[in-house]
């Protein structure tokens, strides 16, 4: 269990099952209020996290205790994204497939 959207963004690379991300490109943007923004990189397999980063396939904006909720398997992102919690910009097809990766 994480304890803050910086920790789960720091540790994310080596929390990601490889075998899970491969055959998956696709680079997110998440935008986590009062807690920063973060650009991942899924790259067949390879997650690499950055604090900077260009344009993304998918922005997914949501509150930091939202986004904990989720984090940890409190909150369904599905739930949260239809109740107005969970916000997705860009491709929505690829922020459906982040759900297999956690």
């Amino acid at each position: 269990m994480v304890e803050s959207p910086r920790e789960f963004f720091e540790t994310l690379a080596s929390r990601v099952d490889s075998s899970k991300a491969a055959g998956l490109t696709a680079t997110y943007r998440f935008e986590i209020d009062g807690a920063g923004s973060w650009f991942v990189d899924v790259d067949d397999g390879n997650v690499t996290v950055s604090e900077d980063g260009g344009d993304a396939d998918c922005t997914i904006s949501a509150s930091s205790e939202t986004f904990m909720k989720i984090a940890n398997g409190e909150q369904n992102p599905t739930v949260a994204y239809m109740s107005g919690k969970l916000k997705v910009k860009g491709d929505m097809g690829q922020a459906m497939k982040l759900q297999k990766l956690f």
